[in-house]
């Protein structure tokens, strides 16, 4: 029955556009998969009155909210907002505490201030900053993934993820992590789903792990 299905809504990476998740496929007797998209960010706009924005596209009651990398981040957000059933978190961070060293120093010397002109100017660039750099033989397939280039939205991306002030994870999220992660290395220790092998692409070429244990992960 209608009433029976769990709606679970989808949040992608930083620049990534829903294609990401084009291989995720959930029962659909029981579940409704809804793709959500990045919109361009109003000018010094916070994460917190973003979330705000992007939470008006959740038709449905006590969703599943599921986001990747910085989607991951924003769905963090969402979930301070709306009641859910469920928040998966996957190739992110649970607090700011797990950011990455290299992001820290970005944040100490403003020279965030200056990334996102030489990212949107090279895909190859964008590339490594999103998925790492172990993926210069795949450039032409983070093409096809990697859509969002609008410098407002870059430029306020990177800026979130660097400031993001979240102290502690939230016990009741779910956090999924690969042990290659070379953009968020820190993620596997605590409370965390560490999956062998994970690099920071996994909802794209680890799915099928995906489709095993999303649906009982959502139902537990």
């Amino acid at each position: 029955m209608e009433n029976d299905i769990i709606h679970v809504y989808f949040m992608p990476g930083m620049a990534a556009n829903p294609s990401i998740f084009e291989n995720i496929k959930l029962p659909e007797y029981q579940f409704k998969i809804h793709l959500l998209e990045w919109i361009i960010p109003i000018e010094n706009e916070t994460l917190q009155d973003y979330a705000k924005r992007i939470a008006t596209k959740i038709e449905h009651q006590n969703p599943v909210l599921i986001g990747v990398s910085f989607g991951g981040i924003l769905v963090q957000e969402m979930s301070k907002l709306i009641e859910c059933k469920k928040v998966i978190v996957i190739s992110s961070v649970k607090s700011k505490n797990e950011l990455p060293k290299r992001l820290k120093v970005l944040k100490v010397t403003n020279a965030y201030k200056i990334l996102p002109t030489q990212l949107i100017a090279n895909i190859d660039h964008l590339s490594k900053f999103v998925f790492g750099k172990t993926i210069n033989k795949r450039i032409k397939l983070y093409q096809k993934y990697l859509s969002v280039r609008d410098k407002l939205y870059l430029d306020w991306a990177i800026k979130q993820i660097i400031f993001w002030d979240q102290e502690n994870p939230d016990p009741k999220t779910i956090y999924i992590q690969g042990d290659h992660d070379m953009v968020f290395p820190h993620t596997c220790q605590g409370n965390c789903i560490v999956v062998k092998g994970g690099t920071h692409i996994m909802i794209i070429n680890k799915f099928k792990w995906f489709n095993e244990h999303l649906p009982k992960l959502i139902l537990n």
